[in-house]
């Protein structure tokens, strides 16, 4: 680690300083200038590992622009002079480092938040540590411990043990926010459907749907997925099935099933709560109704047929769904059941242009008009309303200008794309479906290889052996590289270079990176994705609060399904050991 310090002291009537030796936790998007007067700071050269541009997201003002940490110690009575009204009892005084008095005072580890920048320091005294500390909006925050930072990520896990004798015997979830309130939302269901195929023990059997829902622009649209988007899907699904007579639909009525679910509820969303609004002439049922549609949200749904053993993969936006599967080498394999679809992926943006012919602004800096990352999604009513609606609408009630670009709506669209896989569960095949905030931080080789190690953890009985904490202590670790079988030639498979990788100047080769430490494999993702085995980036990066966060890491949420024979008592489970404190029954 590279480290630089500068040191100043001053005293308060409560005898508090702050001492900071800064060290990297991120990795620098750009070098910044010494910081002149109070803070002390010293740039540290260090090698460029990739070229650095611009980090990139769903929503078109969410930019995670800048990542910098710089070196600084500054004596505690400086936290106040940001802003000198607050000094107390007139000025400082200089004092001492290394008095008996401050050595028997306690020290905690903060963080310096500011526009663009992150240092990390230690506090020595008992004074409260979250203040904003002058217009510029910098903000010292006390830093949390590791146990602290376990606490966070595991305060939304959740784990259930399937015991239908279906197919799938555990799914686990988690989420992290990052914006306040997170604009992430999530859904499970099994549906228990009759088969007028069959008789006996055959007579039904299952559907079951997971589903994430990435939001954007707010929260209401991925929570208005939330709670229809299963219901949408199935009602549909089990229309074709009864048209089907007794007989298996084919896969394109089962396919289309699912688009006009999809649609379906986009349209009630979109241009249905609009005719309402119209009818009702009142801005306050404009503010209920026309939230989910200024907003937006990808969706990436799930659907296994448990008689079948068919998995079907919905996606609309950037979320992703990958599946990992044992190869004969006894490693897993990454196979992506889904493709981002964004103004980046050049089969979308083909697709947008041959449906808009003429317009060459249609996919401008890999965006929809210039503004929106994703292609497909719920809600985000600008790019489909007709520009009369829109200033309409905005005229009598509220709303945004439509863009000048818009000239042929919609062109962005809710039905996704439907892809079909034949599961084994007897293989013990497991899914993982996750927003892109997973995706950027880690690729579909290394979630499929951090899943497979904590298999093997879990089959050894214990996260960490004392073994194994006792032999990394004399000899150092003894971590083996991650249970996957690696793309050929490094080649991703279109998928994002990571953000790490892109921007903090991580070598995707580097040993000892990940660790096993959590019950549930979903939050064992996330804290691998967030710095892993360095505990002091991890509980860095968590300790961030909105909206600075937002410039480090974005929402996540996560979701890993295990198929596979388990018992047949037909009960949904809780795992307490890998849910949070507070028990929650299954919804399922």
């Amino acid at each position: 680690m590279h480290r630089a310090a500068a040191r100043i002291s001053r005293s308060t009537p409560h005898h508090h300083h702050l001492t900071t030796t800064v060290r990297h936790l991120v990795r620098p998007l750009s070098s910044s200038p010494p910081r002149r007067g109070l803070f002390t700071t010293r740039a540290i050269p260090r090698p460029l590992h990739a070229a650095h541009e611009p980090l990139k997201s769903s929503m078109y003002f969410r930019r995670l622009p800048v990542a910098l940490v710089s070196s600084l110690v500054v004596g505690y009575g400086a936290w106040y002079s940001y802003n000198a009204t607050n000094v107390p009892n007139g000025p400082a005084v200089a004092r001492s480092f290394t008095s008996q008095a401050d050595a028997a005072l306690p020290t905690r580890t903060v963080l310096v938040v500011g526009a663009d920048e992150i240092r990390q320091g230690t506090i020595v005294g008992d004074a409260p540590i979250s203040k904003t500390t002058g217009e510029d909006g910098r903000r010292i925050v006390e830093m949390l411990t590791p146990d602290q930072a376990t606490q966070k990520l595991r305060k939304l896990e959740k784990s259930f043990s399937v015991n239908r004798g279906e197919g799938v015997t555990r799914y686990d979830l988690v989420q992290l926010p990052s914006n306040d309130p997170i604009e992430d939302d999530h859904a499970e269901k099994i549906v228990d459907y009759p088969s007028r195929a069959a008789v006996g023990n055959e007579a039904k059997s299952d559907w079951m749907f997971w589903g994430v829902f990435d939001g954007h622009s707010g929260w209401t649209t991925s929570a208005t997925l939330r709670e229809s988007l299963i219901n949408y899907v199935a009602t549909e699904l089990n229309d074709t099935f009864k048209a089907a007579a007794g007989t298996q639909p084919s896969s394109a009525a089962i396919d289309m099933a699912i688009k006009t679910g999809f649609n379906r509820l986009d349209n009630e969303i979109v241009h249905k709560s609009v005719e309402k609004v119209f009818k009702a002439s009142s801005k306050t049922v404009a503010a209920e109704l026309l939230q989910p549609a200024l907003s937006g949200s990808c969706a990436l749904l799930s659907f296994y047929d448990s008689r079948s053993k068919l998995l079907r993969v919905a996606c609309t936006g950037d979320s992703r769904a990958v599946l990992g599967r044992r190869a004969q080498s006894g490693k897993w394999t990454a196979t992506a059941l889904s493709e981002d679809q964004t103004g980046g992926n050049p089969h979308e943006a083909a697709r947008l242009r041959g449906e808009h012919p003429g317009e060459d602004n249609v996919v401008r800096n890999g965006r929809v008009l210039g503004g929106l990352e994703p292609t497909r999604a719920f809600g985000d009513a600008v790019y489909k309303w007709s520009r009369e609606v829109a200033s309409k609408l905005r005229s009598n009630f509220f709303g945004r200008s439509p863009s000048p670009l818009l000239k042929t709506p919609p062109y962005v669209t809710a039905e996704p794309v439907v892809t079909t896989t034949k599961i084994e569960p007897e293989q013990g095949d497991f899914l993982v479906l996750a927003t892109d905030g997973l995706w950027e931080m880690l690729t579909n080789e290394e979630v499929v290889g951090l899943v497979g190690q904590w298999l093997e953890s879990e089959s050894r009985g214990s996260s960490s052996s004392q073994f194994d904490i006792a032999w990394s202590k004399i000899f150092g670790s003894q971590n083996r590289p991650l249970p996957v079988e690696q793309a050929k030639d490094g080649n991703l498979d279109g998928q994002k270079t990571p953000i790490r990788m892109e921007q903090w100047g991580l070598n995707p080769d580097a040993k000892d990176r990940f660790v096993v430490k959590d019950k549930n494999v979903a939050t064992h993702l996330v804290r691998n994705a967030l710095g892993g085995s360095n505990e002091e980036q991890v509980s860095a990066l968590l300790t961030l609060p909105a909206p600075f966060s937002r410039r480090y890491r974005d929402d996540l949420t996560v979701q890993v399904i295990f198929f596979g024979s388990g018992p047949r008592t037909g009960e949904v489970t809780v795992n307490h050991e890998a849910t949070a404190q507070e028990p929650l029954k299954a919804k399922l």
